[in-house]
């Protein structure tokens, strides 16, 4: 810092040259017009000095242009048969209708427990309809993943691909085999089994696509018709358990059975004891 010190007043870095600044007022300013543009006088605050404009004119959203891009054309639908497309996006709106219709008569029921009365219907009633898309949506279910499992039967018979025997028959065998079970599971058991089930086949869509066994289309396909039921499947569940401790559970097939067995094991021990009772009468009357 010594050498920036100074005896005399004033800022060493301020001083003036007059006689420089006297010798410019005096000349004269040449005109250059070439030079003059309605941008020549302003400087963008956010540009750079000695920038050129067409090093300062990038996009800043070319990434994320570029990433969206790529999703939709990944996520292109186009390739689809339209008949597959349509008939695909119909099958998914009974799935649709029946978790908006349990979450309404959670919200519903929901109501009735706070405010004494339904908003539409009285939380009996709403309770009576829920236990009745219970059933329909799981039912459903295990149709849809049944019919999934048969499409590599169909591909097998067709030929497409080459013929794969068991590997690709197996695929159809397993897919029934999984969901059907889930019937006699209580309603959120069994469509937890029914998203894991989706989701496995799903993956072995994929992975049958890759190895030539699909369309090459079948997998964007079945990724949204999978994306749509699996949100399904998270809404209903969501919507149940708002009301997990608000409603009766109906005997699934699990209890009834069990109920059936229970009632069979009565019937036995009924049936014994009468005969050892009639046992009993007979020696009596012997010894008589």
């Amino acid at each position: 810092m010594q050498r920036y010190a100074s005896t005399k007043p004033g800022t060493p870095f301020d001083h003036i040259d007059k006689k420089h600044e006297e010798a410019v007022a005096q000349g004269t300013l040449e005109p250059h017009p070439e030079q003059v543009s309605p941008m020549s006088s302003v400087r963008q605050v956010m540009h750079e000095e000695g920038v050129d404009d067409g090093e300062r004119d990038v996009d800043m959203l070319a990434g994320v242009k570029s990433d969206l891009r790529t999703i939709r054309e990944t996520f292109s639908m186009q390739d689809v048969p339209r008949e597959a497309l349509v008939i695909g996006m119909a099958g998914v709106l009974p799935y649709l209708a029946t978790s908006i219709s349990t979450v309404y008569l959670a919200w519903d029921i929901n109501h009735a427990a706070l405010t004494g009365s339904g908003f539409l219907l009285s939380g009996q009633t709403a309770e009576l309809l829920l236990h009745i898309v219970e059933p329909l949506q799981v039912g459903y279910g295990a149709v849809i993943i049944s019919f999934l499992g048969a499409i590599h039967w169909g591909l097998e018979w067709a030929g497409y691909g080459g013929s794969h025997g068991y590997r690709r028959y197996a695929v159809g065998v397993i897919a029934p085999a999984i969901a059907w079970p889930t019937m006699l599971l209580p309603v959120e058991y069994a469509l937890i089994g029914q998203f894991l089930a989706f989701n496995y086949l799903y993956f072995a869509d994929a992975r049958a696509t890759v190895k030539g066994w699909a369309p090459p289309w079948y997998t964007t396909y079945r990724f949204i018709l999978t994306f749509i039921v699996g949100a399904s499947i998270v809404i209903s569940l969501i919507g149940r358990g708002q009301i997990a401790d608000k409603i009766n559970r109906l005997p699934g097939p699990a209890d009834r059975l069990k109920a059936l067995r229970d009632s069979q094991m009565e019937s036995l021990e009924q049936e014994e004891k009468e005969r050892r009772a009639k046992m009993a009468a007979e020696e009596e009357a012997e010894e008589e």
